[in-house]
């Protein structure tokens, strides 16, 4: 299993936050996705055949990225 706290600059209010917790619970593997709106931070916990690529990949195509 893999845990892993992102920051998302873009974050600006809790329909953000909505959004990527549904966008990246389609992902097969992602278990669970916790916002925070004042951090503009996410925490994701997922298990295969879901990688940290996936989920990165999908905060891009969704206008989210996390900053590095």
């Amino acid at each position: 299993m893999g845990t892993k706290t992102l920051s998302i600059p873009n974050i600006s209010c809790g329909h953000c936050v909505m959004t990527i917790k549904n966008e990246l619970g389609e992902i097969s593997g992602v278990t669970k996705v916790d916002g925070d709106v004042d951090k503009k931070e996410i925490n994701v916990e997922w298990d295969a055949p879901a990688t940290i690529e996936k989920i990165k990949e999908t905060l891009r195509e969704i206008n989210y990225p996390a900053a590095e």
